[in-house]
């Protein structure tokens, strides 16, 4: 196995220990951000004259070209190596010679993995904050579609008041802004590199940390060296991230199952987004929704994963970070995945706009509306929804809601009541004096 360590060994380690300790069947994944930091380390090793100029010219050439080649050809990512990194400097090697021996000077693979996944976090948030954006952009356009639809709204399971379809979609719109702001913050923070901490304590080298900070986009410098090698937070930040996202996609799926199902029939998923039963032939599951939610768990779990890992640890590396790399791959993948599936099952969701109607009439939604029209007539609150809780039971023992009751009914708990209360009980007057319409879709416009 090929790596950048062994002249302190009399003896090469077991091939147990070496499949054991090896990562780079998981770290090739970073081959890119380690050929991306590698050449500004030389650029910089070059400037500073640490190697000759011609060295450095020609380690930049031959890692632009190992860099296009893996692109081309992500298979061209085999071999026995250790790590990613000592992959990248055989090749270097067997390119430029004794000048690929060089491209190691002044660095550590504790800083060199330590901005290796700085970047490769940073680019995968802004990809994850681009696909969250899109989703809110559809629950927007889903929203409008059915801006006209109402439907009950829950409290404990329980019906409440009156909303607009709309205005569930951008609840959780709202939900997924909050993640992408989250997002955002978690990039500002770990915007500094940690290239040139070396293994632990810098390096004897008159090296320009800044120049390669720059040179990768990094907004500074990791000043303290000790906590730059040691310090992973910034994953578990991202773990932050992907948790809360898919927290709220795994709340968003509970309710739509809920709302999928025969007895609330408020909406069916698409055939592209459902699967069927091997024994019962009349079988529409949301599974893709059921799969979010179980999946959600997974992320979470990771999260706490990679707190367990670090809690314990002393300064400053120590090789149980390199389970940072699974726990952090897994929990992206799976956050992006759900993205992009609650994005289509979203798109293409039919919304069942009969039956809704049928609901906002039922389970008496109006009654916290009825005992505001009493407070209006001049009535205290409290004794205003006492009059309305009895008329509910009234109502209940009499098989009917509300706004059926005839006035003289109503008048026998209130002389106030007169007849604009049938107005005011009304789903557009509720919906006129409750939520207003520059509020719904208020979080998908200021994406």
């Amino acid at each position: 196995m090929g790596t950048l360590w062994g002249g302190r060994f009399q003896e090469e380690a077991s091939e147990l220990m070496q499949s054991f300790n090896e990562s780079f069947s998981l770290d090739k994944r970073l081959w890119y951000e380690d050929i991306t930091a590698s050449i500004a380390h030389i650029t910089m090793l070059g400037d500073c004259e640490i190697i000759s100029k011609e060295e450095s010219e020609l380690l930049q050439q031959e890692l632009t070209k190992l860099c296009e080649a893996i692109g081309q050809d992500p298979s061209l990512l085999t071999g026995n190596y250790e790590d990613i990194h000592s992959f990248v400097e055989a090749k270097m090697i067997e390119a430029c010679g004794d000048a690929g021996k060089k491209m190691h000077t002044a660095r550590s693979r504790n800083d060199q993995v330590a901005v290796d996944m700085k970047l490769y976090v940073k680019k995968s948030l802004t990809e994850l904050s681009e696909l969250a954006q899109q989703m809110i952009k559809v629950f927007g356009a889903k929203g409008e579609e059915m801006a006209d639809v109402l439907m009950p709204a829950y409290t404990h399971l329980q019906r409440a008041q009156i909303v607009p379809f709309s205005y569930v979609l951008d609840a959780y719109a709202a939900m997924f802004e909050r993640d992408v702001k989250k997002i955002d913050q978690a990039i500002e923070l770990m915007d500094e590199s940690p290239l040139g901490a070396g293994a632990l304590a810098g390096t004897t080298y008159e090296i320009n940390r800044q120049q390669t900070a720059s040179l990768l986009g990094f907004a500074g410098v990791q000043h303290n060296t000790l906590d730059s090698v040691s310090n992973r937070d910034f994953i578990i930040d991202a773990l932050h991230c992907c948790s809360s996202l898919m927290m709220h996609m795994s709340r968003f799926a509970e309710d739509f199952i809920i709302y999928s199902s025969q007895e609330f029939n408020f909406v069916e998923l698409s055939d592209h987004f459902s699967t069927g039963s091997s024994m019962m032939p009349q079988k529409k599951n949301p599974d893709a929704l059921e799969l979010i939610r179980g999946k959600a768990a997974k992320v979470i779990s990771l999260l706490n994963a990679m707190y367990g890992t670090m809690k314990g640890l002393p300064l400053s590396y120590n090789k149980d970070m390199q389970e940072d790399k699974a726990i952090y791959f897994e929990a992206l993948d799976t956050t992006t995945a759900c993205v992009k599936i609650l994005t289509a099952v979203t798109e293409e969701l039919k919304v069942n706009e009969d039956r809704l109607k049928e609901t906002i009439h039922e389970g008496f939604l109006n009654a916290t509306e009825l005992a505001d029209y009493l407070v209006r007539k001049g009535l205290p609150f409290r004794e205003a929804h006492e009059i309305v809780g009895e008329m509910v039971v009234y109502a209940l023992d009499k098989k009917t809601q509300l706004h059926e009751l005839k006035l003289e009914e109503m008048k026998q708990f209130s002389a106030a009541i007169q007849e604009d209360v049938y107005t005011a009980l009304h789903p557009d007057t509720i919906l006129q004096q409750g939520i207003k319409k520059d509020m719904l879709h208020s979080h998908v416009k200021s994406v």
